[in-house]
């Protein structure tokens, strides 16, 4: 029998889903010790500080997470941070393999003039916000003024637009962040802006998501510069079956009257924006269209164009290439998802990208035997450690100050609180 000792380093989709093909991989000749690390005390990534709030069946993946939990060879070792709690170095000469799941938090930069004025924020930035991740609970995000933009084309920027445009009523019930819940309130927002500069048959929304908005009432959704009669003559020209998707969509909202006050979701296309401008805080937006320029009044700005791979943990762009399309980046050091392919795909392209590179981990590992009597890596003895039993004990108080809100979950998003609800020392 041989038994392997894995580090896996962030607990987020890709983490899970790699201790889970570890974990099918077993056999009764080969077994995996699995320690999944995480910086925060909470583990599940994105699922939970990235999944909108009012998506609860994506955030369900969550109980797949559960069982993966469950294996007597699984260990949740959080709020530990391999690169400033433990040297990356110390994971490799410790295990038999470490595999970094680490995906980025760094949202890709619009490139003009005035973006970091006060109120101007990337999806990296508002999406953690309105989903209680402790990093960013302390955001001074204003939604006093009348109008928002929201830059991009994909499903986050929907996600953000969708969340500020309909009522906090309906965001109740859910585990949004208390602190946003509470913004949104008072929001003073009366239209939410999606700048998209390609058009409406080329936008990377998809359809289920925009079908989603038909569902949903008390706004206005409307099509800016584009109208009716333009989607039904790209309706004609257009073959490809997703393309016609999200013309049909598009062509049923410009159909609709608009109703008088009401809050408006406005779609505009072929636009980009080349400057902010303001005092100190964002007050004009300067959109390029496809003929001429258009200066919008807004007070809040949210991009939401993609995620760049940050440098992390020591490894560089030459050698030990931190994204390597491959998964492998030296004998036994591996890596999955954003971190390997960019920031792509949904959370189920995690579980397949998983699966392959541990499906090359072990064939790898199988020709050299594990490494032994190393006992406990000597570094957390000394760090105050949340265990699987600590998570546990944070989520069942999420749970019962939600169910006591009349929420699914009332997430707590201070250090110091989660260490004391899972039992773990402070720092």
């Amino acid at each position: 029998m041989k038994t392997y000792k894995i580090a896996i380093v962030g607990a987020g989709p890709s983490g899970y889903f790699s201790a889970l093909a570890l974990q099918n991989l077993e056999s009764e000749s080969l077994h995996f010790k699995i320690d999944l690390f995480e910086r925060l005390p909470t583990p599940y990534g994105l699922v939970r500080s990235g999944v909108a709030p009012d998506h609860p069946k994506i955030k369900s993946v969550a109980k797949v997470f559960e069982k993966i939990s469950d294996h007597v060879r699984f260990r949740l070792v959080a709020n530990v941070e391999i690169g400033h709690d433990i040297p990356l170095e110390a994971l490799k000469n410790h295990y038999d393999a470490v595999v970094l799941a680490v995906g980025t938090s760094k949202g890709r930069s619009l490139g003009i003039p005035g973006e970091n004025l006060s109120n101007s924020w990337s999806s990296a930035e508002f999406v953690p916000w309105y989903n209680g991740h402790p990093d960013f609970q302390n955001l001074q995000v204003d939604l006093s003024g009348k109008r928002a933009v929201v830059v991009g084309a994909g499903n986050v920027a929907l996600d953000i637009a969708r969340i500020l445009t309909i009522s906090a009523e309906e965001l109740k019930s859910t585990d949004i962040s208390t602190k946003a819940l509470n913004a949104l309130f008072n929001s003073n927002l009366e239209e939410i802006r999606v700048v998209c500069r390609r058009g409406p048959e080329k936008v990377a929304f998809t359809t289920p998501e925009l079908r989603e908005l038909e569902k949903l009432e008390g706004f206005n959704i409307s099509m800016g510069s584009v109208d009716l009669r333009e989607i039904t003559l790209l309706m004609q020209k257009i073959d490809d079956k997703h393309e016609k998707a999200k013309l049909d969509f598009f062509h049923a909202v410009a159909s609709r009257p608009l109703v008088a006050n009401r809050k408006t979701l406005k779609f505009c296309f072929n636009q980009r924006p080349i400057r902010l401008e303001g005092t100190k805080k964002v007050e004009t937006v300067v959109l390029s269209g496809m003929e001429s320029e258009e200066k919008v009044h807004a007070e809040l700005v949210v991009s939401a164009i993609g995620y760049e791979i940050e440098k992390s943990l020591g490894l560089t762009s030459e050698g030990s290439r931190f994204r390597n399309v491959d998964g492998e980046i030296s004998e036994n050091l591996y890596v999955v998802g954003w971190a390997k392919r960019g920031p792509s795909g949904v959370i189920g392209t995690n579980k397949s990208d998983a699966a392959e590179v541990m499906h090359r981990l072990t064939a790898s590992l199988e020709k050299r035997d594990p490494k032994m009597g190393l006992g406990e890596l000597p570094a957390l003895q000394d760090l105050p450690v949340v265990d699987l039993e600590g998570w546990r004990r944070i989520d069942e108080k999420e749970r019962m100050r939600g169910e006591n809100e009349g929420r699914i979950r009332s997430k707590i998003y201070e250090i110091d609180e989660l260490l004391a609800v899972s039992s773990a020392p402070s720092r």
